[in-house]
């Protein structure tokens, strides 16, 4: 006879638990059944949002049917467990009983619901299954307000999923502070800020008292301060509670506030009944996270196949996540609570980013830390904190900018074997050596092999760094791959698109890709398009292939509005075309604003009034300025020797003509030119990518240059061109950056990264040493000769103008909703007006 195996649950943590339990068990002595509660077997609730673009339920499985039936697997979907017997081995459920001779509880957790009087009027909801999407997704259907109650990671999440419904997202917090178990306050008022610009309004330090009937939506939440806000719909995510009640009813112990005991092995109170995941207690410990979820099942696996090896003695409860497009992390004593520890701390409010290290305090080790902007630091931390590794000398160096000075980021070579890369499946760096050395030689079947990365895929970035330093420390030359499916640099890809004649994504993707494509290749390779073919980015193929910027051809702005920013050549303009720009930003009460670039930025346009006003401009003779694309946004000049005593060259008119000659070039990055006059450089040439100065001969050219946050000087090129030879110079410069740079890479990073440098650059652009001169100027001018203003043919088109409607369920136009304050004597949109001040 063989021994009954019974879990209860077909979680994350369940499903690992089987696949680790296959992989130690004797097969033949063990019948194994699965009993799950919901309609899907195991999916991902990790990445549970992506559902709703998704939309297959199928997508988020974590095994194939065939898994089940080919381990002769009993999986009973639809299936509660009502009652657990430890005297009879026996579990009763809603469908029949089943005996075992050894019982894993993997129930997981089910959402905490304040006890807010209302909280079960119809349309509140939670936000934890497949079943509670599509609930969420039926409420938003027509509505347009949306309410999550609880600021911690699953509320973000769930503010991030009614934004994709098309919802005013808004985010109720009890606490003085968004994420208040991971994030400090400063960190927290950052992120806040963060989340605000994107759209979300958040109301932190609110008590529900009470949900009723709304007056103009379906809810009205009335808070202790008797403030109160309406809405369509609520979705509760305040927190989650072990799901006990099988452990409660058998007798099982608990822990003092719930959750089932279990001792090192996850046995609990009864030796022949395991408890893994989020019903489970450990050390009056309960663990929130997939990582620790795993590692228990791990250790009860281990444990019923008689291995005492493998225990559990805690987790990591890191995280690195992105929230609404946002980096957060956080690892390890973010609080500091450890006795002595002190702390650096990094803050930029200009661009968003906060860093905090606790360190020991002798300052020799990384006890936790807190990052929001940007989790580049993430990876290294988190190596220092779980390693013990001695931090440098100057500690704060880790979190300074990189022109701070300091030692480098952590190497791959630093750590050492027994450095853990993937905390969910306890991946060590010594177990991707070992798996290398047992012959894997992609990421992909390193991947497959060790599971790293393919829990919650925090650790994708360090995975790749190990493995291709173990690669390069072989001798093996490193796979450069744009990502996961596509086995191609993006230069590589260029090439395929260009000498095979490949016009869509779809295209590229059947002859040389993979799966459904992502984030990455899809923006890349519509660049890839656009450079090669230059079609309008609204046709049919390639329209889903852009970012929010291309696809509405206007940058979103931090309050949901949008940017108008017209097309002045040279910075050169027409008093009656000056007069154009102030009527309309009059009319549409747009914030307008003088650019460096010397063009006008007209702030504050809804998605609806965007082809009303091009229309205008275009009309008066304007054309787009492409200032959501990457692609050349202005071409600076001073007045030359038009105006100045000092100009030796026509610079007004050399920036026109480039401006004019190269609008439209999509390329890897944005590309900014100026011309200058004269050796006074009044334009600032030399800060540009490429940079023209007048000489009494002809034209010095510089290349390569940018400011932002990694300012750099541009190299000179050329000296004393003809305009025909700086033309094609430029030409020649520019379409081998396109052809060759890396995604989202500036040209002075480019020109870094090139191997033999500027010298390289000029060997193959001035003395033609690749045979590809004439190539690249016949690209490019068909680029010039294939140019369309984006916006005239968008309004001219019925089907391309209709991408601009407001929602066809909105009560009232958005305009109406955004309020206005004066400052410096224009109209400046603030904030969305709120549901109080509405009433």
């Amino acid at each position: 006879m063989k021994k009954q195996l019974l879990v209860i649950g077909n979680g994350m943590v369940g499903q690992h638990f089987i696949e680790q339990f296959l992989d130690a068990a004797d097969g033949d002595s063990w019948e194994i059944r699965v009993l799950g509660e919901e309609a899907y077997a195991a999916y991902d609730r990790v990445h549970l949002s992506e559902y709703f673009e998704r939309g297959q339920a199928e997508d988020l499985l974590l095994a194939d049917p065939a898994f089940y039936q080919g381990n002769k697997i009993q999986l009973h979907l639809n299936e509660q467990a009502l009652k657990v017997d430890p005297q009879a081995r026996k579990v009763t459920t809603s469908k029949g009983s089943y005996d075992y001779d050894q019982l894993v509880l993997a129930t997981g957790s089910y959402p905490f619901v304040p006890p807010i009087e209302g909280k079960d009027l119809p349309h509140c909801l939670v936000y934890r299954t497949l079943d509670d999407l599509d609930a969420i997704k039926a409420s938003a259907e027509g509505k347009t307000k949306g309410v999550v109650v609880g600021g911690g990671l699953l509320g973000l999440e769930a503010a991030h999923a009614l934004q994709k419904l098309g919802l005013e997202a808004s985010v109720v917090e009890f606490a003085p502070r968004l994420m208040p178990v991971q994030l400090d306050a400063e960190a927290g008022k950052l992120l806040r800020q963060k989340i605000e610009d994107l759209g979300v309004k958040v109301y932190t330090e609110k008590a529900t008292q009470l949900i009723r009937p709304g007056d103009e939506h379906r809810l009205c939440m009335e808070f202790s301060d008797s403030s109160h806000l309406e809405t369509d719909l609520i979705v509760f995510s305040a927190g989650i509670r072990p799901q006990d009640a099988l452990g409660r009813e058998a007798g099982l112990k608990l822990g003092e506030r719930g959750g089932i005991l279990v001792d090192n092995a996850c046995r609990t109170s009864d030796p022949n009944i395991y408890a893994i995941g989020e019903c489970a207690i450990w050390n009056n410990q309960h663990f929130g996270l997939v990582a620790p979820g795993y590692q228990m099942a791990r250790t009860a696996a281990a444990a019923i196949n008689g291995d005492s090896s493998v225990t559990f003695t805690g987790a990591d409860m890191s995280t690195k996540l992105k929230l609404l497009g946002v980096d957060v992390g956080s690892i390890g004593d973010a609080h500091v609570t450890t006795p002595g520890a002190q702390t650096y701390r990094y803050l930029n409010e200009i661009d968003g980013i906060y860093y905090k290290l606790v360190v020991s305090e002798d300052h020799k080790k990384l006890l936790g830390a807190i990052l929001v902007g940007d989790n580049a630091p993430y990876d290294t931390l988190l190596q220092y904190a779980l390693n013990g590794i001695d931090l440098p000398e100057q500690p704060e160096a880790l979190i300074l900018p990189s022109n701070a000075g300091g030692p480098p980021a952590l190497g791959a070579d630093a750590l050492p074997d027994e450095a853990s890369i993937c905390s969910c499946h306890n991946v060590t760096k010594g177990d991707i050596r070992e798996a290398m050395n047992d012959g894997i030689m992609s990421l992909g079947d390193l991947k497959t092999t060790t599971k790293a990365s393919t829990g919650c895929g925090g650790c994708a970035a360090m995975l790749k760094t190990v493995f291709e330093n173990e690669l390069e420390s072989r001798g093996v030359s490193v796979d450069r791959s744009l990502c996961e499916h596509f086995s191609y640099t993006r230069q590589e890809l260029f090439h395929l698109v260009q000498v095979e004649g490949i016009r869509s994504f779809e295209e590229l993707l059947e002859k040389h890709g993979k799966g459904g494509g992502c984030e990455i290749c899809k923006p890349t390779v519509a660049s890839i398009l656009a450079s090669c073919w230059n079609e309008h980015v609204h046709e049919e193929p390639h329209v889903s292939l852009q970012d929010t910027n291309d696809t509405f051809m206007a940058n979103m702005q931090k309050n949901g509005t949008y940017s108008v920013v017209p097309r002045i050549p040279g910075g050169e303009i027409t008093p009656e075309m000056l007069i154009k720009i102030g009527e309309v930003g009059k009319k549409y009460q747009l914030y307008t604003k003088i650019t460096g670039g010397q063009r006008i930025d007209l702030f504050g346009a809804t998605l609806d009034e965007l082809p009303l006003i091009w229309e205008e401009l275009i009309a008066a003779g304007f054309e787009t300025g492409h200032a959501y694309g990457k692609s050349l946004r202005t071409v600076k000049s001073c007045v030359g020797n038009t105006w100045c005593r000092y100009g030796v060259q026509d610079s007004v008119s050399m920036a026109i003509f480039l401006e004019n000659r190269y609008k439209g070039l999509r390329s890897p990055h944005k590309i900014k030119m100026a011309v200058s006059g004269c050796t006074r450089e009044c334009a600032e040439a030399q800060s540009k990518d490429i940079g023209v100065i007048a000489t009494e001969n002809g034209w010095n050219l510089f290349v390569c240059g940018n400011g932002g946050m990694r300012p750099r000087h541009a190299d000179l090129f050329a000296t004393d061109l003809s305009d025909e030879e700086l033309i094609a110079t430029i030409d020649r410069v520019l379409m081998f950056y396109v052809r060759t740079g890396d995604r989202l890479q500036r040209t002075s990073v480019w020109l870094e990264n090139l191997e033999g440098g500027l010298n390289y650059l000029k060997e193959v652009v001035l003395e033609d040493s690749l045979g590809l001169g004439a190539e690249l100027e016949a690209q490019m001018q068909q680029v010039v000769d294939t140019y369309q203003c984006e916006w005239k043919t968008a309004i001219e088109d019925p089907s391309k103008r209709k991408r601009f409607r407001s929602y066809v369920n909105a009560d009232e136009p958005r305009r109406a909703r955004i309020q206005l304050v004066e400052e410096r004597g224009q109209l400046i949109p603030v904030r969305d007006i709120t549901e109080e001040e509405v009433a």
